[in-house]
């Protein structure tokens, strides 16, 4: 019985409800001649069929040399480690820097970095620094210059708006010196001690020393392109070592032929490899950042020594110290696409291209003199006379937001 009326009150119910709703339709239904009436209605009685969500287009992956960057450091530009120091892109802070070089005398009883007008290509002015001054070298900031001199035991800072000393610092025989790309710590090749010194990057204190086993005479270096690693030529034990940014960690080595001894090293623009300038083998040898291995090698005239890069991040140019030439790589074929020849004879080291990449300035290592060679046609267009035995000069200002040091590896 109970059973029966709620089967009759649900069918009150239903028929009740259906009553309401028709009522509803019929009351509110749009005008077949409303504007819109029509389109509203059929979307009513005949729902649009259903598509798949739109997706955002993916993003272009970020090629792996360039992912996990360290942290601080500032993003690569233009997929390129380069992107950021192209022809005459000055920090604002260095825009008004007078247009100068700076060579120093490593000679034993040289103490001197001499200034060299980019203009006019004369001494402009002498500075003392402590004999066997090795090289000059960018701050990370872009605040100072530094030149290592090695018998004084002090890094010597030079004020790059007025080209004057400033200050000496204290640090145990320092041969080169580089920054972190996180702007957190210098690194300071100790090479007479064979040590790899992580520092207070404006104190120079000390943090970290590292004494990799075999490594004889470490001296030049180059960050891999997510800042997480740098590789660290050893000159007198002929090999490579990879060392940990962060944790300091010797990560890996490569022993390379007995003759070799590895000088300056550059990171391809693309990350994916480092050029090593060989004088022992007379080649530039081409190691996998991936893993620490060769991949190839380049052949050049005689003793390699420096590595820079063009503005464009196309080329390499090669100073070849014992042919007194310099030899032109192309990054995409990885060949010798031009041969540049101080006429008469040279010795071409170390230098740094000017802010719009039109002249590289090199050191004549073993003829006191100083080389300016025109980047467009490979001609000499300046020589200039300086003391002793000019090394690791630096030609300032350049382009970049920050530099990595040595005679100045900008980003």
């Amino acid at each position: 019985m109970r059973s029966r009326r709620t089967v009759l009150l649900c069918a009150v119910l239903v028929a009740a409800l259906s009553a309401g709703c028709s009522g509803v339709e019929r009351a509110t239904a749009p005008r077949g001649d409303t504007p819109g009436a029509t389109a509203a209605t059929t979307q009513a009685s005949h729902p649009a069929p259903r598509t798949a969500p739109r997706t955002p287009p993916r993003a272009s992956p970020v090629p792996w040399p360039f992912r996990h960057r360290l942290p601080g450091m500032p993003p690569v530009l233009h997929g390129s480690v380069y992107g950021g120091a192209t022809a005459g892109d000055l920090a604002p802070g260095v825009r008004h820097d007078p247009a100068l070089v700076y060579v120093p005398d490593s000679s034993p009883s040289g103490d001197t970095v001499t200034v060299i007008s980019q203009r006019t290509h004369r001494v402009v002015r002498t500075l003392r620094s402590g004999p066997l001054t090795q090289h000059v070298t960018p701050s990370y900031d872009l605040r100072h210059l530094y030149a290592s001199s090695s018998e004084s035991d002090a890094l010597v800072q030079i004020d790059p708006r007025t080209a004057r000393v400033t200050r000496r610092i204290p640090a145990p025989r320092p041969y080169n010196l580089y920054f972190t790309p996180d702007g957190r710590q210098s690194v300071v090749m100790v090479e007479q001690h064979d040590i790899i010194r992580f520092a207070d990057p404006r104190t120079f204190v000390r943090r970290k020393d590292v004494h990799p086993r075999g490594c004889r005479g470490p001296n030049h270096a180059d960050f891999s392109a997510n800042g997480r690693f740098l590789v660290v030529t050893c000159e007198f034990s002929h090999m490579l070592v990879k060392v940990s940014t962060s944790s300091h960690r010797v990560l890996a080595t490569l022993r390379l032929p007995a003759a070799s001894m590895p000088q300056d090293i550059r990171v391809a623009p693309d990350g994916r490899r480092f050029y090593v300038a060989d004088m022992g083998t007379d080649q530039v040898r081409i190691i996998g950042a991936a893993r620490l291995r060769q991949v190839g090698a380049v052949d050049t005239p005689r003793d390699p020594h420096g590595l820079y890069p063009s503005r464009d991040g196309r080329r390499m140019y090669i100073s070849d110290r014992g042919a007194g030439k310099v030899s032109v790589l192309s990054f995409s074929s990885n060949r010798i696409v031009a041969t540049w020849t101080v006429p008469g004879g040279g010795s071409p080291d170390m230098g740094g291209l000017s802010a719009d990449g039109s002249r590289l300035w090199l050191s004549g290592r073993y003829d006191g003199e100083v080389y300016a060679f025109d980047t467009r046609t490979g001609r000499l267009v300046a020589r200039v006379r300086v003391p002793g035995s000019p090394h690791g000069l630096c030609v300032w200002p350049q382009p970049g937001r920050y530099s990595l040091g040595h005679t100045g590896n900008m980003r």
